[in-house]
């Protein structure tokens, strides 16, 4: 198989190999995570083991969606969690496929925090949360969320146990890794950034006490399950769920100088011009301090075609790209690229529809002849 835009063509940059930590990857487009709600009453589907093989490529990297660490971190319906035996039981034939076809697959665990109303959780309490502010609502539906409980000091412990245990079931369940959710407005977004973190204790306050929880999730995990197998997706410019930073750019390059302590594989994080979901805007920040900052793998994400992945990795802004949209419409993304074939176009109105098939698994691949 050429590896080859064009008949004698260079090669394009997203289909180099490279070396993340201990894998090798055959190239460098990533199945990013997204959540799809088909994992009714929190458990993985038989149908999910189709959707991710699909997905899987010899020596690609796929992402699973956002995973629940505990019962009280839920905030959708029909997210997957890993905090069962049945639930870790549901994962394995997932995980089995995409071995099968060569594939290297993190799984990634989340609480969401304060996304959340007492619906979601397990004894009809309030979510809980770096804070007790409200989300403010912004025309949604107002019963979406509930006011948060503010975790005590004394209570922090326990959530970063929740992520180890989640951390291990994960390796149980056969995953090669799994990545910390530290992005997009939940838990964790929430103690990291000034505009909702408004607490008085040590997880408060300045930059270096609102980072104190993730870091310590990040090495309670890498002591569980080995720092070659962690990785931490973070959005420091992001505003989703109104969780902002009145200085994100500090903000990031502070949590990429303090990974490095505890040697993770990678660092995963959303671009800046991605500050509410799926719509770029104009930004003049960038990554790329950041990526300088941090010692190992750089995963870049938002918005990005191929004309962009190929020149993010070729000036040196990232080592690996993430696909969302265009991966969940092309399952056979990477093979599009290299003959730089056209691309199905994503139906947004079926990304969270509970239909197994339908905006799931009945992307069509290229046709191929014989």
């Amino acid at each position: 198989m050429a590896n080859q835009t064009q008949v004698g063509g260079p090669i394009s940059p997203l289909l180099t190999p490279y070396k993340l930590g201990n894998f090798n990857l055959s190239h460098r487009v990533v199945l990013a995570p997204m959540g799809r709600q088909r994992s009714y009453g929190h458990v993985p589907q038989p149908h999910a083991i189709l959707y991710y093989s699909q997905r899987t490529s010899n020596g690609g990297l796929l992402i699973t969606e956002a995973t629940g660490v505990s019962d009280t971190a839920q905030g959708y319906t029909d997210t997957p969690g890993i905090w069962t035996k049945e639930q870790v039981e549901a994962w394995k034939p997932i995980v089995d496929a995409v071995h099968a076809k060569g594939g290297i697959f993190f799984c990634q665990i989340l609480h969401v925090g304060r996304v959340s109303n007492t619906g979601f959780q397990p004894n009809g309490q309030a979510p809980i949360s770096s804070t007790e502010k409200l989300i403010p609502l912004n025309g949604i539906d107002v019963s979406e969320f509930t006011p948060p409980r503010r975790l005590r000091t004394d209570e922090i412990p326990q959530i970063v146990n929740d992520f180890k245990l989640a951390a291990r079931n994960a390796m149980e369940a056969g995953f090669d890794g799994v990545e910390i959710h530290g992005a997009h407005g939940y838990l964790i977004d929430q103690f990291t950034k000034d505009q909702v973190n408004d607490r008085a204790d040590q997880y408060g306050g300045s930059m270096e006490n609102r980072c104190r929880f993730v870091l310590e999730v990040v090495e309670a995990v890498a002591n569980e399950i080995g720092a070659d197998k962690v990785g931490i997706r973070l959005s420091p410019f992001a505003n989703y769920m109104e969780s902002g930073d009145s200085d994100p750019e500090a903000l990031g390059l502070y949590l990429a100088n303090s990974l490095n302590k505890y040697g993770i594989v990678y660092c995963h994080m959303v671009e800046p011009r991605m500050k509410t979901i799926g719509e770029k805007s104009e930004c003049p920040h960038s990554l790329v301090p950041m990526r300088k900052a941090f010692n190992g793998t750089f995963i870049a994400a938002g918005g990005y075609d191929m004309e962009e992945g190929n020149n993010g990795v070729a000036d040196g802004h990232a080592d690996l790209i993430a696909y969302g949209r265009i991966f969940l419409a092309n399952p056979d993304l990477p093979k599009r690229f290299e003959l730089n074939a056209p691309l199905n176009k994503y139906n947004r109105e079926t990304f969270y529809a509970s239909e197994p098939l339908i905006g799931y698994t009945d992307y069509p691949f290229l046709e191929t002849t014989p």
